[in-house]
């Protein structure tokens, strides 16, 4: 019989993270919230409780189930706080050698019938698996953002995974009223193979003065309905986190398709990663966006 999750781990209180632990909580699970910075963990409480109160306040959660959420989520200041997690997810920064590190550091710490789970968007599934104790207890669940909000999670098994951790990882997504979608463990799976060079091709587009931030966003949303323009979607994903999925399908495909736009490098190595920032492609900084080009 697959194994029974009721105590979840979460590794990395960012947007992400935070999102998961919400949806996690509300659908009935016990989660353990952890962060290498302890001040994290704090303000993603405070993040999980204001979302938490906008979804009553728009009906789709009672003030009840909002409380007993929230008491389901506890701080892990330690690794060693998710020994007894039956699944744990990481969600730390997209950076492969981060990830390799948090689990080096944890699978000595858990039992040996835990599962584990990265929300990588785009890092190989199978090459995660195999830096674990347990490859064949390792699968890909990731989360859209804004992860309350939107509906679907990709699931993906490396080589190594094996049927009952995929069984068990498609149960509890649908426990959390998500849909899956299975992808291959190729880079960046699907979502993100599709979204991340069309935001590419938006930048280059500007890059060679083709339209303005603005014409391009307009065009975008009026002319194609997208309910965001792609220069604002890629200032609301991060312009550091569009870049490293531009680098890993660039890199893992080796296809001059996939090549960032050196626009998009030069954001980044500006520090203006977007909202994150307070500027990207548009300036938050005043009262309304301005477009910084």
């Amino acid at each position: 019989m697959a194994a029974k999750i009721e105590k979840i781990g979460v590794i990395g209180a960012g947007q992400m993270g935070n999102g998961i632990a919400h949806v996690a909580a509300v659908a009935g699970y016990d989660v353990l919230l952890h962060d290498a910075a302890p001040d994290r963990i704090k303000s993603a409480l405070a993040t999980i409780n204001g979302n938490l109160a906008r979804q009553v306040a728009r009906g789709t959660v009672t003030e009840a189930a909002r409380q007993t959420a929230l008491a389901r989520i506890a701080p892990a200041e330690k690794l060693e706080a998710l020994a007894n997690c039956d699944l744990i997810i990481e969600s730390a920064t997209e950076k492969e050698e981060v990830k390799r590190k948090i689990f080096a550091e944890l699978c000595p710490k858990l039992k040996p019938e835990a599962m584990l789970a990265t929300n990588t968007s785009s890092i190989s599934i199978t090459r995660l698996g195999a830096s674990t104790d347990r490859p064949e207890r390792f699968i890909g669940i990731h989360f859209m953002n804004p992860v309350p909000v939107m509906e679907l999670v990709e699931l993906v098994r490396g080589i190594a995974t094996g049927d009952e951790t995929f069984e068990v990882a498609k149960a509890f997504v649908k426990k959390l009223g998500k849909t899956y979608a299975v992808a291959e463990d190729f880079p960046a799976f699907m979502v993100n193979r599709i979204l991340l060079p069309m935001i590419n091709e938006a930048v280059y587009t500007l890059y060679e003065g083709v339209g303005s931030v603005e014409a391009i966003d307009t065009a975008m949303k009026l002319g194609a309905r997208h309910p965001m323009g792609p220069l604002e979607l890629a200032d609301f994903i991060g312009l550091d986190t569009v870049l490293s999925v531009m680098q890993t399908l660039h890199e893992g495909l080796a296809d001059s398709k996939y090549r960032p736009c050196p626009l998009l490098v030069k954001y980044v190595e500006a520090g203006w990663l977007g909202r994150k920032t307070k500027r990207g492609f548009y300036d938050y900084r005043g009262e309304k966006p301005v477009p910084t080009r």
